[in-house]
């Protein structure tokens, strides 16, 4: 196995468009990476400069501690599994799998043997006769991730490999791969702009925006500590909250006036967060929508008066959608992105606030146009300069 080094890797077009830009990036050996954001942001052409199948323009790439900038694809000893599975629909589900061990000119003896226990391993093993036309998707996808695996390359590259599945289906397929890769322990790159499938199955996601890299860490650092607002908007669904407010003082400490509420701001968490230099300055703040919850009766704590606009009933949650009478976070590119209410839209006529999304427990007793108290967990807000739309952090 090996792992994989990008280092300052650039894709620009004779046009002069570059799809990538200055991309630095390490997979470590066994672990799998996910790169994840929105559609033409220069994920799938990183995967394919890895893969050989574009030319790097300028930056240097690294497999196995080996510079391959130059060498072909065929001698990168690394497997793709591609969106559209990409199988040869006159042959069998067998002749699929040991394709590449034949043109290999491997024994008959050995590609039978590979090919059964890469079957047995994919659960494919009563399927070995049938032709493509014959399956269902997630058969096939199993079928495509076995031509990978018979190989036993140094690395697999994942292009969007569930995206053509249904919903249930690509919630057991993203599981099983994850499992897959664990059990093999191939370096993997995985790309997909679904950032449930990046929270759920990444050791790290990178989030790439318009070819640039946001962000890159745990899954759980990024969602907890995002860099910057895009990061924040789009890692998370629903998507965080976002509003304008501004840093104000409040007995002897900090507060945070949002539209018509004032919270106050632990003294650690001011100065974790760094907010001493925002005293009577704007900034953006961002809470979590499971960082709200409905103020019980009788409680002390802060709280944004609403108005119940629109519930969404989720299961495990019900997610209430309410207007905050602060202006909104107005930032480019995540509506785009997300295809959720944009921060940048107004979703109420004659409403000029933001819009705000809370879960609540499932079986809250909440209805359309009740007036509610929205309890805020101030120790859970999130702060970014409106100018950089960076997060803002204490300086060294």
């Amino acid at each position: 196995m090996a792992d994989i080094v990008l280092e300052h890797l650039t894709k620009r077009y004779p046009n002069g468009v570059e799809a990538v830009k200055d991309l630095t990036l390490e997979v470590p050996d066994e672990k799998l990476l996910v790169l994840v954001g929105p559609s033409g942001c220069g994920k799938t052409t990183a995967l394919r400069m890895i893969a050989g199948l574009e030319e790097i323009s300028s930056g240097d790439l690294y497999i196995g501690g080996k510079r391959v900038n130059d060498v072909l694809e065929r001698d990168r000893d690394i497997a793709m599994v591609f969106q559209n599975y990409a199988l040869y629909p006159h042959m069998t589900v067998a002749q699929n799998i040991g394709f590449s061990l034949k043109l290999s000119r491997r024994p008959r003896k050995e590609v039978r043997q590979r090919v059964r226990e890469t079957a047995e391993l994919l659960g494919l093993e009563e399927l070995l006769d049938r032709r493509p036309k014959q399956l269902s998707g997630g058969q096939r996808q199993r079928v495509a991730m076995g031509r990978a695996i018979i190989r036993q390359p140094q690395a697999f590259l994942m292009d969007e490999p569930l995206s053509n599945l249904d919903a249930q289906l690509r919630v057991q397929m993203r599981g099983e791969i994850e499992a897959l890769q664990k059990r093999l322990g191939v370096t993997t790159v995985y790309v997909t702009h679904d950032q449930v499938e990046a929270m759920t199955m990444g050791d790290q996601i990178a989030v790439l925006r318009d070819g640039v890299l946001q962000q890159v860490g745990h899954p759980t650092d990024v969602y907890d500590d995002p860099a910057n607002l895009f990061v924040a908007g789009f890692i998370g669904s629903p998507q965080m909250n976002l509003a304008q407010a501004t840093i104000g003082a409040r007995d002897g400490g900090f507060a945070v006036r949002l539209g018509d509420a004032t919270l106050s701001i632990p003294e650690e968490v001011a100065r974790q967060q760094g907010l001493e230099r925002w005293r009577d300055r704007t900034v953006i703040v961002g809470i979590r929508p499971e960082d709200l919850r409905q103020r019980r009766d009788g409680e002390a704590s802060a709280a944004l008066g609403a108005t119940v606009d629109r519930i969404e009933a989720l299961g495990a949650s019900l997610l209430v959608h309410f207007a905050v009478n602060a202006p909104p976070a107005r930032t480019e590119g995540i509506a785009a992105a997300t295809g959720e209410h944009g921060l940048d839209e107004v979703p109420l006529i004659g409403h000029e606030g933001a819009w705000f999304a809370a879960a609540f427990e499932p079986r809250s007793a909440v209805r359309t146009g009740d007036q509610i108290d929205v309890s805020i967990d101030s120790r859970r807000l999130h702060f970014f300069d409106p100018e950089t739309e960076a997060s803002i952090r204490p300086t060294a």
